[in-house]
C-alpha cells in the first residue's frame, strides 16, 4: 500500500470520525498529516508551504503561541503550558487543508470518492432530522431539544451548523448533473433537492445555520447562472414557507422565530449580546498581548470584565445571564482573545486568502462554487459560532477546504455524469424548463 493510498483511506475515515468519534477523527487526520510531511520530506516538494493562505495560517498560529506561551514577565501566556500546549497542535489543521488540497485529492477518482463520503454524511444528518421529526426520535432514541431545535443524528442540536456549511457542496454538483440532463423530469429532480435541502435547514430550526444557508442561496444565485432564476424563486419560497413553518412544525417555528425576534429586540441583554460585549472589554483590556488559546473560557469571570461598554450605551454585564461561555461564540473576537488584535488580523487575512485561493473558476465548476460557499459560511464575521479550532466543527471546514483546494480551476470540462467536479457545458447554461 503506498503512502498516498494510505492517507485517502484515513481522509475518507474522517468524515465519519466527525459525527461521531471525536477521537477517531484526530487519529485520521494526524495520519493524513504525518504521511503528507513524510512526503513532502522525501520528494523536497514543499511548494504547498509557500501559498499565501498558508502563510498567513501560519502567522496567525505563531502569533497565537506567543500569546499562549507563560512569560509573566511580559504578561504572556496567563493560560500557562496547558494553553501553550493547545495553540502548538493547531499547525495539525492547515497541514490537513494542504495535503488533502495538494496530495491526497490530486486524482478526479480521489476527489470523488472523498465527496460521495461527505455526502453520505450530510444524507444521514437529513434522513435523521426528518425521522425525528416525523417520528418525535432519530434512531439512537433522543428526542427534540428542549428549545425546539432538531438534535438531527446526535443527542444535542448540532446538527444545524454541519448540515448547512455542507449543504452546497454536496447539492449543487447533483443539481447540475440533474440540470444537464435533457427533459423535464431530471430538471424537476434537481428542484427537489434544493428544496429538500432547504426544507431540512427550516424543520432543524437552528437560527444560524439557516440563515447562513440563505447566504450561501444568494451566492449561488449570483455565481452559478445555470440555476439563477430558480435559486431566486427558492428564496422567495422560503421566506413564504416560514409562517407556515408554525402549522408544520411548531416548535421549530417557536425556535427560528419567536426566539429571534425575542432576543434581536434585546440582543444587548441576551446570552449573545452579553459574550460578545464581554469580549468586546476583555480585548480593550489586553488589545496586543491577548489572553491566548482559549483565553476566554478561563478568564472571561473575572469581576474586572462586569463593566460593559458605556460609550455604546451598554451596561455591565452579568454572569447570570449569560456573559462567560467556554468561548465567545464568534471566531473573530475568539482571534482577538487568543493572539491580540496582531492575531485578529492574520486571522482575516487567512480567511480572505482561503476564499480568494478558492474563488477562481467557480461560475461553470459547481463543486468548486459548493466548496466556497462552504468556507464563506464559516469566515462570515456576522455569525455566532462554536470554537474554530476544536473538531467537530473545525474538522468540516478543513475537510471542505481541502477538497476545494485540491479541485482544477481551468481546463476542458468532464461530463457531469461522471464526476461530480465536471464543469457546466456552455450548451446549458440556460435556465432550467
Amino acid at each position: 500500500m503506498t503512502m498516498r493510498r494510505a492517507a485517502l483511506i484515513a481522509a475518507l475515515i474522517l468524515p465519519f470520525g466527525l459525527l461521531y468519534a471525536r477521537a477517531g477523527a484526530e487519529l485520521a487526520m494526524g495520519a493524513v498529516d504525518i504521511l503528507f510531511l513524510v512526503h513532502a520530506a522525501r520528494t523536497g516538494d514543499w511548494r504547498w508551504a509557500r501559498q499565501p493562505w498558508f502563510v498567513f495560517g501560519c502567522l496567525w498560529w505563531i502569533a497565537v503561541m506567543i500569546c499562549s506561551t507563560p512569560i509573566p514577565a511580559l504578561g504572556l501566556g496567563p493560560g500557562g503550558w496547558k494553553s501553550f500546549t493547545q495553540a502548538l497542535v493547531l499547525i495539525r489543521l492547515l497541514v490537513l487543508a494542504a495535503a488533502l488540497g495538494h496530495w491526497v485529492l490530486d486524482t478526479p477518482a480521489a476527489r470523488t470518492r472523498f465527496w460521495l463520503a461527505l455526502a453520505a454524511c450530510e444524507a444521514w444528518i437529513l434522513l435523521q432530522s426528518w425521522q425525528q421529526e416525523i417520528f418525535g426520535v432519530n434512531i439512537f432514541g433522543d428526542h427534540r431539544w428542549g428549545d425546539g431545535a432538531l438534535t438531527g443524528p446526535f443527542w444535542a442540536p448540532r446538527a444545524g451548523p454541519p448540515f448547512s456549511h455542507l449543504l452546497f457542496l454536496t447539492a449543487l454538483p447533483v443539481i447540475a448533473a440533474l440540470i444537464a440532463r435533457r427533459g423535464t423530469a431530471p430538471k424537476l429532480a434537481a428542484a427537489a433537492v434544493g428544496g429538500l435541502g432547504f426544507a431540512t435547514t427550516l424543520v432543524i430550526g437552528q437560527r444560524m445555520p439557516f440563515a447562513l444557508a440563505l447566504l450561501g442561496l444568494a451566492v449561488t444565485a449570483l455565481a452559478f447562472r445555470p440555476i439563477r432564476l430558480p435559486a431566486i424563486g427558492l428564496g422567495v419560497l422560503i421566506v413564504l414557507a416560514i409562517p407556515a413553518l408554525k402549522l408544520v412544525s411548531p416548535p421549530s417555528f417557536d425556535k427560528l422565530v419567536l426566539e429571534t425576534g425575542r432576543q434581536v429586540s434585546h440582543f444587548a441583554k441576551s446570552p449573545y449580546g452579553e459574550l460578545y460585549t464581554r469580549a468586546t472589554v476583555m480585548i480593550e483590556h489586553a488589545p496586543l498581548r491577548g489572553y491566548g488559546f482559549n483565553g476566554f473560557r478561563d478568564f472571561c469571570p473575572e469581576p474586572r470584565f462586569d463593566r460593559g461598554l458605556p460609550a455604546l450605551g451598554i451596561g455591565p454585564t452579568s454572569l447570570k445571564r449569560g456573559a462567560c461561555n467556554i468561548h465567545p461564540h464568534n471566531f473573530y473576537l475568539q482571534a482577538a482573545l487568543d493572539g491580540g488584535l496582531i492575531g485578529l488580523v492574520l486571522f482575516a487575512a487567512m480567511n480572505a486568502a482561503w476564499l480568494l485561493a478558492l474563488g477562481r473558476g467557480i461560475m461553470r465548476r459547481p463543486m468548486a462554487l459548493g466548496a466556497f460557499i462552504g468556507v464563506l459560511t464559516y469566515a462570515w464575521p456576522l455569525a455566532s459560532t462554536d470554537n474554530f479550532a476544536v473538531l467537530p466543527m473545525a474538522g468540516w471546514l478543513f475537510v471542505m477546504l481541502g477538497l476545494g483546494l485540491a479541485l482544477p480551476r481551468s481546463g476542458p470540462p468532464e461530463p457531469a455524469c461522471l464526476y461530480p467536479e465536471a464543469t457546466i457545458r456552455p450548451t446549458t447554461t440556460g435556465s432550467p424548463a
